[in-house]
């Protein structure tokens, strides 16, 4: 499993190989059809004293016998100095697995992203000795997954959308979309890509929404509310409908005091606006802090899942 959100950028692609697919539609890159995946070690160093590590490095092979290799590097920023670092890693990965070489750049902000797809010219100032042309992935041709059914459909890729996209404006959305997909996955998938997102997004407003999404939507996260929610949603109380959802929290929701219940919605409903972005005023947080009124508590946390405005979230319920 992936440690940092340098990791999580790179390392999707050695345990989720079917990810390679729609990325190189994306790219407009042929992929070698029922070509199998292999992860090989990322260490470039031919002096000990000199260490070159690509971050993850495939090798894809069809039934045929025929074979690619993909270095893949995850890059933060701009640094002049990693281009005679890449075109070194493809010229020893050459020369050594004797197969042709592709480098994939993933980018998570578009000036990085644009810097890095080049070309570069590696040479004299009249002679370019070698051009070097990475494959670029980032927000500028990533898709935008707010769609629950798409996400459902490849849960791998609305993982790396939502890695991708983690400061963009659609990132809330993003990451709804794919934590309701989850709610249709078996309990390895939940695990794992719960696990991959909380480190990918790291310390980020997105890493936070993400962080209070699951811990509304899955058990083993610390709160009375997402069991109960859950042990309503296995009922049948729920099916991803937001009425199905309040049901499911107030009908589950038998034991302890009404007072420890009340206060349960209270903070959930201010951590779902707060991940949001949704600054309150004085009058509005009283009115949330100072409601006893299940129901109510219900319906406001039912609103603050899509809500952007206090208008929004106090919205009158519909006939």
């Amino acid at each position: 499993m992936v440690t940092t959100r340098h990791e999580a950028a790179h390392r999707i692609f050695q345990e989720q190989p079917d990810l390679l697919a729609p990325v190189f539609r994306i790219l407009g890159v042929e992929l070698p059809e029922a070509a199998t995946v292999e992860v090989l070690g990322g260490d470039a160093t031919e002096i000990r004293p000199l260490e070159r590590r690509v971050d993850t490095v495939l090798r894809l092979t069809t039934s045929e016998g025929e074979g690619m290799l993909l270095a893949i590097e995850a890059q933060t920023r701009q640094d002049p100095d990693k281009v005679n670092s890449w075109a070194y890693y493809l010229s020893f990965l050459k020369s050594k697995y004797r197969l042709p070489a592709l480098l994939l750049v993933i980018c998570r902000d578009k000036a990085t992203a644009d810097w890095a797809a080049g070309p570069f010219r590696l040479g004299t100032e009249g002679w370019a000795s070698l051009h070097l042309n990475p494959l670029v992935l980032g927000p500028g041709n990533v898709p935008v997954i707010t769609d629950t059914a798409e996400a459902a459909q490849d849960l791998t890729l609305a993982a790396f959308s939502a890695l991708t996209h983690g400061d963009a404006p659609e990132a809330r959305d993003i990451l709804d979309a794919l934590a309701r997909a989850l709610g249709r996955a078996d309990a390895t998938s939940i695990e794992y890509y719960t696990q991959l997102l909380e480190i990918g997004l790291g310390n980020t407003r997105a890493g936070e929404l993400w962080r209070t999404l699951m811990t509304i939507y899955f058990p083993g996260r610390g709160t009375l509310i997402e069991e109960k929610y859950l042990e309503g949603k296995a009922e049948g109380k729920a099916e991803g409908k937001a009425e199905g959802r309040a049901e499911g929290i107030a009908e589950g929701m038998e034991k302890g005091s009404v007072r420890a219940r009340v206060e349960e919605r209270r903070q959930m409903v201010l951590r779902l606006l707060d991940a949001h972005g949704v600054a309150l005023l004085p009058s509005s947080l009283r009115r949330i802090q100072t409601c006893t009124d299940l129901s109510e508590l219900a319906y406001w946390l039912d609103r603050a899942f899509t809500a952007t405005s206090e208008k929004e979230l106090f919205a009158p319920r519909e006939p």
